[in-house]
């Protein structure tokens, strides 16, 4: 770690983020050395973050409780604001 790295960590936790949301930023940043390392020690994270990346809008019915209508009905809503 390096004084800047330990710096950045200030300016990132001063924002509360919740603790999944950093394993998850961390995931998105990792090498191919990292991304295993974080996949070991938390591969339900892993798993949804993955489910998460290929979904639209991050969402996945089966995850978030919702219906497959309710689902294309929030993706019809984005595609049509984008």
């Amino acid at each position: 770690m390096s004084l800047y790295d330990y710096q950045a960590s200030l300016d990132i936790s001063s924002d509360d983020p919740p603790f999944y949301a950093l394993i998850i930023a961390a995931m998105r940043k990792a090498d191919s050395t990292n991304i295993e390392k974080l996949k070991a020690a938390w591969p339900e994270v892993y798993d949804e973050f993955r489910a998460r990346y290929s979904a639209p809008l991050g969402v996945v019915p089966e995850l978030d409780g919702i219906t497959p209508e309710e689902y294309q009905e929030r993706v019809r809503a984005y595609e049509e604001e984008s």
